[in-house]
């Protein structure tokens, strides 16, 4: 673990030399191959060893928190990074249901309650009311700017009825990405935080020298995501030379090829045409890059090879 986040601090500060504008963490537990579970400190650490990129969380689970415990602690971190903390919220547990009871010590939580979460987190990080009598301190007065994530219709339409940028979580969850997008840009209300739709869409990407290169290093998150989805989630395995033969089930290959259906892999040559095709029909005002590679030295290449198309 001191290792990956080690390399996501090297990672970060080669993605600001390289012109990236923002680099986000996320919050899951009880995973062994992510590390980013006390995600506020992650946030610090990587804002910390970096000077000008915006540092944020993709997401918070905010279920998992009160709501004064994220605007204080996210408070602090713009205290101490002024102007370059993000702050993304989801209603997923990021976890298992016996994690989420540990984390929780109790289920009983309505999920029509997150709106309100969402709305009670912001006002803890605006200007305060005369006569509060709690406060998010360090946090009031902070506006850090808070995203709406999702992977399915429901985040799209609670960002437009608040009037938040959106971040869809098109890298893995593929399948509403239409649908959602059409209705966070039909049903979006300006805001004192945006006077238009603002969409934000992660993609992942593998870009090497050659496409078979990059083909054989996306091989990691291939077998990643069939451990996962078959219950037995761990570190990011090594690539393998036929993915092919790693496949027992037709069913599972499947699901695997709509889950990464997005996924751009190959060469400069490839992944600039299959990137600006991804633009060209979604429209989005921002991609997140993800490029889960097992060798950190071809996972700096790939997102150098990006950031010059």
């Amino acid at each position: 673990m001191s290792l990956a986040l080690k390399n996501s601090l090297d990672l970060a500060q080669h993605a600001e030399r390289w012109g990236y504008r923002r680099y986000w963490v996320a919050e899951h537990h009880n995973m062994p191959g992510i590390a980013s579970a006390a995600t506020s400190v992650v946030i610090g650490h990587i804002a910390g060893g970096t000077s000008t990129i915006r540092v944020g969380a993709g997401g918070i689970m905010l279920p998992n928190h009160a709501p004064l415990v994220i605007a204080e602690q996210f408070g602090t971190l713009a205290a101490l990074f002024p102007g370059r903390i993000d702050l993304g919220v989801g209603r997923a547990p990021g976890t298992d249901q016996r994690t989420a009871l540990a984390l929780r010590r109790t289920l009983q939580g309505d999920i029509d309650d997150f709106p309100k979460d969402v709305l009670e987190l912001i006002a803890y990080m605006g200007d305060p009311n005369p006569g509060q009598p709690v406060r998010a301190i360090p946090g009031q007065g902070s506006k850090v700017p808070v995203w709406m994530l999702g992977s399915s219709t429901y985040g799209a339409q609670l960002a437009a009825a608040l009037g938040l940028p959106y971040a869809f979580a098109s890298h893995f969850a593929p399948e509403q990405l239409t649908q959602a997008l059409a209705l966070y840009r039909a049903q979006f209300r300006p805001s004192p935080f945006l006077d238009k739709p603002h969409v934000m869409l992660g993609i992942n990407v593998v870009a090497a020298n050659s496409d078979a290169e990059a083909r054989y290093l996306f091989t990691s998150l291939q077998q990643a995501f069939v451990n996962l989805r078959t219950g037995n989630p761990g570190q990011l395995p090594p690539p393998i030379a036929d993915i092919g033969n790693y496949f027992t089930d037709p069913r599972i290959e499947a699901m695997l090829n709509s889950v990464l259906s997005l996924a751009q892999v190959g060469s400069p040559e490839t992944v600039k045409a299959g990137v600006e095709a991804f633009i060209a029909q979604h429209q989005p005002d921002e991609l997140m890059v993800t490029g889960q590679i097992y060798d950190h030295a071809a996972r700096l290449r790939s997102y150098e090879i990006l950031s010059k198309l």
